[in-house]
């Protein structure tokens, strides 16, 4: 890895007031994506995948619907790509002579793509777009199967019934074994939303230790982190003067010291959307245990204080254009500025995996 990403302390030693907590603490790795170049050896979020040329490209076999959105993956990057350009330039023009080849060249390459097959999703499979790869070496937290040390996720660009989000799939595989790698993997026709088109990013693993969202509590640990009593006790630093909220203790706690926001690998799951409710293993029944957050923001405004020392500057800084947030360095958005949490069988991560939008 080519730079560091650094998370401040936390503004309390939660297990110095609440020692209750210290057997919940889970190890989690936050990947801290970030715009780049990787190549198929790295390890990143929307880059190149080290793929074996003898092995089918993923596609997927579900309904797609006409979305109306009718932009390829690569439109919607060059789209990124000039709006960053004019914010930076706001005189500059419309369209630069490079932008300009590349529009020509992705319309005359998906204009041969349609004249060669069926013209829109809805009548043939999709092919799946990278979203992570991720290496034994720089995740260690990662358990693969037998001799693998390769993690591979993509997804299909569109969103799915019942809960509307995009069809994931992951692969596990040996990198030492892919010798001649896919050069030019399939793209979808179009993307279905521009946040289902990820930015190649780069990735600054940081080993991170975290605590359960108060919503994975027992309710007799829901009441104790309410407890002001503890709190002050304790010396840690919390106002007082919001002891007339009843729900502050338990914002401060979920926000600034249980789970750490953004793309990680590990540790505790984020909630809201609904209550937690145990995922299990189709196969073997067994409880299954969070593999990897997608997240749509690295931070936001409830979390900023976890973002890394290196990032403060531009954190909190006024205000941000599309393209150009700090915490959106993917440019992924899922739900309504949601996580899709992707979840595996501790067994066997060979049984098939879960998603989940919270």
């Amino acid at each position: 890895m080519v730079f560091v990403r650094t998370t401040p302390p936390r503004p309390v030693d939660v297990t110095a007031v609440f020692p209750e907590l210290a057997p919940s603490a889970r190890p989690a790795i936050r990947l801290h994506p970030r715009a780049g170049s990787p190549s198929v050896r790295e390890s990143s979020v929307g880059g190149p995948l080290l793929w074996p040329v003898t092995e089918p490209w993923p596609h997927c076999e579900g309904s797609h619907p006409d979305s109306g959105f009718r932009q390829s993956p690569a439109e919607v990057r060059l789209d990124r790509r000039i709006r960053a350009r004019l914010h930076r330039d706001p005189h500059g023009p419309a369209l630069t002579p490079e932008e300009e080849a590349i529009r020509d060249r992705d319309a005359a390459m998906l204009g041969e793509r349609l004249d060669a097959g069926p013209p829109w999703p809805a009548e043939c499979p999709v092919p799946m777009l990278p979203v992570a790869q991720l290496y034994l070496r720089d995740i260690p937290l990662l358990r693969p199967p037998g001799q693998a040390d390769l993690l591979q996720v993509l997804w299909c660009p569109y969103d799915h019934d019942p809960d509307y989000k995009p069809s994931t799939a992951l692969f596990w595989r040996s990198a030492a074994a892919v010798v001649d790698i896919l050069a030019t993997p399939p793209e979808p026709y179009e993307a279905d939303y521009p946040g289902y088109v990820p930015e190649p990013c780069l990735l600054a693993p940081e080993a991170v230790t975290e605590y359960p969202n108060s919503l994975d509590l027992s309710p007799e640990m829901q009441q104790m982190l309410g407890d002001w009593n503890r709190w002050q006790a304790a010396d840690v630093g919390v106002e007082s003067s919001y002891a007339d909220y009843a729900d502050y203790p338990e914002e401060f706690y979920d926000s600034e010291l249980a789970d750490a926001p953004g793309w990680k690998v590990g540790g505790w799951p984020p909630w809201g959307r609904t209550d937690p409710y145990p995922r299990y293993c189709a196969v073997c029944d067994v409880r299954m245990v969070p593999l990897l957050i997608i997240a749509s923001f690295e931070w936001d405004g409830g979390t900023q204080s976890w973002a890394p020392y290196e990032d403060q500057a531009a954190a909190f800084a006024a205000s941000h254009v599309a393209g150009q947030n700090p915490a959106q360095p993917t440019a992924v958005e899922v739900g309504r500025t949601d996580n899709l949490q992707l979840y595996v069988c501790p067994v066997s991560p060979e049984h098939p995996h879960t998603d989940l939008i919270q």
